[in-house]
């Protein structure tokens, strides 16, 4: 066997099959490409669904992670150490808002927002113990965990893991009327992508960010925004929030806050709204640790110069303009997304959207399928337009074969 088929054939005998990965082993990578056991190079256009938005390897971030190796990794929260308050004081001002609560995954940081709204729910609002009702939309992502799954309308996801958390309600995604009637007295929050990922790249109709901004304000009601996929530079501003004015009460932040090298994530929000938690209530061994903010901090430094932002936006521009080409012709019949981030409904005549992944990975691009026909592209935000346009060629290349 090859050293691909070798890889692959040991992790299927020991490891879970809880994903289907496309049949390439990557051994290294830098910027926007990756090569494999084999030599094999691959443009990446995908970016570790946006954790890697600032490239493999990137040189700040790998330096920044070096020289605290050196110091301390780790102290558990039950000791202060000299990198944590620059994380959150940074990490504050970059969301503009006042306090951040670290975490590491990006579904801590959910999880971690709903127990902060329903906390709030209770010792603010003054709903009744037991009866605080969080919204959402149908289509969402926003993590693997029990209660988060409990409100995902994707079976995959939710099938088999029941009893499943009560305190949900699910309202479409983009309909301003479904969520006005559904809020109560005891509703506490909505929980939204202002730009939903793993559906498809789904931007919501226009208007409808700075309704659910409304409705939650007139409501006494917090609008919590997943910007874990579309944050931190993606949609070509600093979160997708932004392309429509609007300020959340509460950010929930991961993948590329770790710049694609140690897990970190974030819920950032209020003295108010966070100042609900005393000591003990809540927290994570490894959140906030001292690599971590290192990282991050890197990270905050790069956003606060506007340059990658501006980046994903001239160049998102650019992909939207050539994929809009290929919109309509046969081959592809929807575009959607913001900045360097897309989704590609392929006819469904010409294959899957896995079997168009693979047919692209032959081709030296990596992509990833969701939905069907479906095909995301989020490169690296350090990519060079020359690179993007190759990648760009082997897409019409497969369509057209």
């Amino acid at each position: 066997m090859s050293a691909t088929e070798t890889a692959i054939a040991s992790a299927e005998a020991h490891s879970a099959h809880n994903y289907h990965p496309l049949p390439v082993v990557v051994a290294s990578a830098e910027g926007a490409w990756m090569t494999d056991v084999e030599g094999r190079r691959y443009l990446d256009l995908l970016a570790g669904y946006s954790a890697l938005n600032f490239g493999h390897g990137n040189r700040r971030l790998i330096n920044a992670a070096k020289a605290q190796l050196e110091r301390v990794t780790l102290t558990s929260r039950a000791f202060h150490h000299d990198r944590f308050a620059d994380f959150c004081t940074r990490l504050a001002e970059l969301c503009s808002m006042e306090m951040v609560l670290p975490m590491n995954t990006g579904a801590e940081a959910v999880e971690t927002a709903v127990k902060t709204a329903r906390k709030w729910g209770y010792q603010v609002k003054g709903v009744p113990d037991g009866m605080a009702k969080i919204i959402v939309a149908s289509d969402n992502f926003h993590g693997r965990t029990t209660t988060i799954i409990s409100f995902s309308t994707d079976p995959e996801a939710r099938a088999d893991y029941g009893p499943y958390t009560p305190g949900f309600e699910i309202v479409p995604y983009g309909d301003l009327t479904a969520l006005r009637e559904a809020m109560t007295e005891n509703t506490v929050a909505v929980l939204i992508e202002p730009i939903q990922g793993e559906a498809g790249v789904l931007v919501p109709p226009a208007g409808y960010l700075p309704g659910v901004r409304e409705l939650t304000r007139e409501r006494n009601v917090l609008f919590i925004a997943d910007e874990i996929q579309s944050g931190l530079g993606r949609t070509g501003k600093t979160f997708a929030c932004e392309h429509e004015g609007v300020v959340p009460d509460m950010y929930v932040l991961g993948k590329a806050l770790g710049g694609g090298v140690v897990p970190v994530s974030a819920v950032v929000s209020s003295a108010d709204i966070l100042g609900v938690f005393k000591p003990g209530e809540h927290g994570s061994t490894f959140g906030g640790n001292p690599l971590a903010c290192a990282v991050a901090l890197e990270v905050i430094a790069m956003l606060r110069t506007g340059e990658y932002q501006e980046r994903a936006a001239e160049l998102g521009d650019h992909l939207h303009r050539e994929l809009g080409l290929l919109a309509g012709g046969g081959a592809v019949e929807t575009v959607r997304g913001r900045g360097l981030w897309a989704g590609v409904d392929i006819a469904p005549a010409l294959g899957t959207g896995r079997e168009i992944s693979e047919r692209l990975m032959e081709e030296r691009v990596l992509v990833k399928d969701t939905h069907g026909s479906t095909i995301r592209i989020a490169p690296p935000l350090v990519i060079s337009k020359e690179d993007l346009d190759w990648g760009l060629d082997r897409l019409r290349a497969v369509l057209s074969a």
